[in-house]
């Protein structure tokens, strides 16, 4: 076993004292196989602050499987915290952080296996990430969605309930008296955010990956079904040692594939065109931006979760979850080993569909495409991206002057004071991968464009990236961005933009001679950040469009 160089033999005689000056036994160290915990349990993190009893769990199953359970700790980020200042640079980064310091610790210690306990935004992919670099045995256990909050017998969430009520206080809506109220309720206890926003999306896409137990995507927090999952991963992932099925056996074109598929069934975020190609390239599988938007045209969209439309994770889970959307995509599953000893076609055919409003059949589906497009033009040569299952469809055609901001504080004031006319395309630059640095979420001008009634009135454009909240004709990932000087850095004040969702485009409505000076006239701005872990991340991230992996 991979272990045996850490502990077996004379010379190891050091790390043994070591260990057993940990607690461990002699049977626990040279008897069994070791098995890694990455804990990301946090006291600040909604998603987190409840993995303790979790991660027990998970430890009993392993030493029932005959495995010595170690665990260790990983950072996470709350992205939410984090939102509308500095905090926000460090999220996107957080992701490569998580996979060095995962495959450091897997490989400094030589565990056999891994069981990855994760739950929020960046925490999740950067731990599959680590996983296919290291190809070794790995489960992912997600922790789980929050429930709804409740006021005056109103479902809240998170989102909807405080990000946008910014806005509508702003807009006079709403009292600052409504939103401390809501604020105190609408996040009643542990959990991922109630809807399908990037944590959920991404503990979706990892179980419709293969690399978590059926149903682990969405069972909640706290729930005694979580913690008999955590037990039934613990015990499996010893058996996944026994069987010598690694990562990169689960994690393949058509395992990744599937989990594109079951994005854009369900409408998830933006961030997993960022997500999946990075978990998908440490694993040895390229998957091109284009792959989202060829997945998206066939693939219907059967589920409308917040922000989108009204039901909460909980609602997607009693429906039957992502295996009840399996089972209503099985036709295009494509057949994959998974974690569970079955097969995805095995198990999508096994599955149920238990409220077919909320997990919808065939032939009464949302929208015929998904949730997800991917659009080209001369304002994005590289590709953006926008979540179309939350545009009006009378707004996949928008042309306006572009109003143009350097950084998202300064389009927030504006946005906040309306003072940007109706009709307009805000330009937000500068907040790319590089420029930013860090590609920042931008849930706050979005949701506060939402809050103020006009999500469908104002476009956005960015080189930075939306939270899975978004909502309206809001375009990220642009690409290149601005600090590599692609064209988003050339728009001016008045430029008109054109937007066709239909026709997968995005341009800047001027001429190749004008952009053609542009370009020549253009300096490269001093970078915002020139110390430091943020500088090192913006010397080596690579664009969007490759997902912002770090280059070797």
């Amino acid at each position: 076993m991979r272990s045996d160089r850490a502990v077996k033999g004379l010379t190891q005689a050091p790390s043994r004292a070591l260990l057993y000056a940990c607690g461990y036994t002699p049977d626990e160290i040279q008897g069994k196989m070791l098995i890694g915990i990455a804990d990301s349990t946090s006291d600040i993190v909604p998603g987190h602050v409840g993995m303790g009893l979790l991660v027990q769990r998970v430890a009993q199953g392993i030493a029932a499987g005959g495995g010595t359970p170690m665990a260790f700790g990983i950072p996470a980020i709350c992205d939410g915290v984090a939102m509308g200042h500095k905090g926000m640079f460090y999220s996107l980064p957080s992701r490569e952080l998580i996979a060095d310091s995962v495959e450091s610790m897997a490989e400094a210690h030589a565990f056999d296996a891994l069981v990855l306990v994760t739950n929020c935004d960046k925490i999740t992919p950067g731990m599959l990430m680590a996983a296919g670099r290291l190809d070794i045995p790995a489960i992912v256990v997600t922790a789980g969605p929050m429930h709804s909050g409740r006021f005056h017998n109103k479902p809240l969430s998170l989102v909807r309930d405080t990000f946008e009520a910014v806005g509508r206080a702003r807009a006079g809506t709403m009292t600052e008296e409504e939103v401390a109220e809501v604020e105190i309720e609408a996040c009643p206890g542990c959990g991922s955010c109630q809807g399908l926003y990037t944590a959920n999306t991404m503990a979706c896409v990892t179980e419709a990956m293969g690399m978590s137990l059926p149903g682990c995507g969405t069972a909640l927090a706290g729930q005694a079904e979580k913690m008999r999952m955590g037990y039934q991963s613990g015990e499996r992932i010893c058996d996944l040692v026994r069987e010598d099925i690694t990562t990169r056996q689960i994690i393949t074109e058509a395992s990744v594939r599937n989990a594109i598929r079951v994005d854009m069934a369900l409408g998830g975020s933006t961030n997993t065109c960022l997500h999946i190609p990075a978990v998908a390239h440490e694993a040895g599988v390229e998957m091109p931006l284009e792959v989202f938007d060829e997945i998206s045209k066939a693939t219907p969209q059967i589920a409308l979760l917040r922000p989108a439309g009204d039901y909460m994770m909980e609602d997607f889970h009693w429906a039957g979850g992502v295996q009840g959307a399996l089972h209503v995509l099985q036709d295009t599953v494509e057949d994959n080993p998974t974690i569970s000893g079955k097969t995805s076609k095995e198990l999508a055919a096994a599955a149920g569909v238990w409220n077919d409003d909320v997990i919808r059949s065939l032939d009464n589906v949302h929208r015929a495409e998904g949730g997800i497009a991917v659009l080209r033009g001369n304002l994005c040569p590289d590709g953006a991206v926008i979540k179309q299952s939350a545009v009006a469809p009378d707004r996949r055609q928008f042309t306006g002057k572009a109003i143009c901001y350097e950084r998202e504080e300064d389009a927030m004031d504006a946005i906040l004071a309306n003072a940007i006319p109706d009709g307009s395309v805000c330009v937000v630059r500068y907040e790319g991968p590089k420029g930013g640095p860090g590609m920042r979420e931008m849930l706050n001008p979005t949701a506060a464009l939402t809050g103020m009634g006009k999500e469908s009135a104002i476009a956005l454009l960015t080189d930075g990236r939306f939270s899975g909240g978004t909502r309206g004709p809001c375009i990220g990932h642009i690409s290149p961005e601005a600090a590599e000087g692609g064209p988003i850095g050339l728009v001016q004040d008045g430029d008109e933009i054109a937007i066709d969702l239909d026709a997968r485009s995005l341009n800047l409505l001027i001429s190749d001679e004008e952009m053609a000076r542009r370009k020549a006239a253009w300096t490269m701005p001093e970078p915002k950040v020139s110390k430091g872990w943020l500088a090192r991340y913006a010397r080596n991230v690579s664009s969007a469009a490759g997902g912002a992996v770090m280059m070797d």
